[in-house]
Formats: C-alpha cells, structure tokens, sequence
C-alpha cells in the first residue's frame, strides 16, 4: 500500500463549500493537465490524499482508499450519467445534436458532422454513419443521457479526464498538520530520490511544489497523514 499527495488548490476548495460538498470522498480523476494530473502510477490498495495550502501549512482534505481503477468516461457515464468531457475511449461513440446538425464523437473527442448531406453508409442501433470506425460496440446519444445525482466532485475539474480511481473514501474538511512535521516530509518514487516540500523566504509552502504532480509519499510521511 503507497499513498498519494494531491493538490486542491484555494479557489477549488471554495468551489466545494459553495457546493456544500463534505463528502464522502469518492474519486479521483487524472489526466495530462497539471490541473488534473496523472494517476497512472496509483495502484488498487493504495491511498490517496487530496491537500491544500492554508493558513501556512497542510491541510488534508479527505482520505481515498483506492478500490477501482477504470477508463474515466466508464465512471461518469455510470456514475454522472454523462460523459462530462472525459476522454471518450476506443470502441465507443457519442453522438450529439449541436448548432450545426449531428456531431459524432469517438477516441479522445475526434468525430465529424453527420448532417443530412452527409453520405451515410454504417448503420449501429438504426443509425446510419459515414466512416465510422469498424471496432466501434457502445454507442450513446446524448439526448438520451440524463445526469443522476452526485457531488460537486465526482466532476472532473477539466476536460480529458482519463483515468478514474475511485473507492471508500472519508468527509472532506481540512485537517491541519503543524508546519514542523510538514518539515519533515519526503515525496518521491523511491526513497533514493525522495525530497523535501520546498519553502519561500517568509517560511511558508510553495505552490509549486505541492500542484501538477500527484507525489508518492515515503512510509514516514504516509504514517503522518495516517494520524
């Protein structure tokens, strides 16, 4: 079991109050946005922690156990009931009705418009398209989607979520860890290159140094946040 250090930065926090979300915690997503960032190297078992910056110090925000890792648009689709922007994965195709006629998507967003000059050739579930891919299986059509009810953050934060881990997680409130034994903490892929936060001139965390990146703790630092 590894545990896992995620950024929520201020303005994100005061968008879950607004919401009136306190969890419980359930997802987390990953994508190659450092908003958003990557989630590859997070395994089923290990723990995630999503932190801010407050008052000088870490706050941890909740607690993840990480039960299920999926394709993320599997997980919204399940869970949302829309895709909400999430990458759209090999074998599946979204169709959607926009300004200009009948848009389908498929594979990360890439598509066409199928309006009524389109010369239409496949037909998948009555419907009739030009050169749709032949591996396609699952096909949606957006106006037959309807969202179900969820918190504020089971949305990804950006477009092109990849990536889902989900699982039991805790209530979101911020638990504050003293600045001495933030000073103490190493993050890293293994302990040969495991590091410290880094500070401003004035004592205080920088920003940098905890965002774009979701960072491997050491055992020492996990059992910190464990408490």
């Amino acid at each position: 079991m590894a545990g896992y250090m995620v950024y929520w930065s201020r303005e994100y926090v005061k968008e879950l109050e607004k919401a009136g979300d306190t969890g419980p915690f359930k997802v987390v997503y990953g994508s190659q946005h450092q908003v958003m960032p990557s989630i590859s190297a997070v395994k089923v078992g290990d723990v995630i922690y999503p932190v801010t910056i407050k008052d000088g110090t870490l706050a941890v925000m909740a607690r993840l156990c990480v039960e299920k890792i999926e394709c993320a648009f599997d997980y919204t689709m399940r869970e949302l009931g829309t895709y909400h922007s999430a990458l759209i994965p090999e074998g599946v195709l979204y169709e959607t009705e926009g300004t200009y006629g009948t848009f389908v998507m498929w594979k990360d967003g890439a598509g066409y418009l199928a309006d009524d000059t389109t010369v239409k050739h496949n037909t998948i579930d009555g419907e009739m398209y030009e050169k749709l891919p032949e591996h396609i299986r699952r096909v949606y059509h957006a106006e037959t989607l309807h969202e179900v009810p969820h918190l504020f953050h089971q949305e990804p934060k950006t477009c092109c979520a990849k990536l889902a881990a989900s699982g039991s997680g805790s209530r979101i409130f911020p638990r504050m860890i003293p600045l001495e034994a933030v000073k103490t903490m190493r993050f890293g892929k293994s302990k040969s290159v495991q590091k410290p936060l880094r500070f401003d001139k004035n004592d205080r965390i920088m920003t940098t140094s905890v965002s774009a990146f979701v960072r491997k703790m050491s055992e020492e630092t996990m059992a910190v946040f464990e408490k």
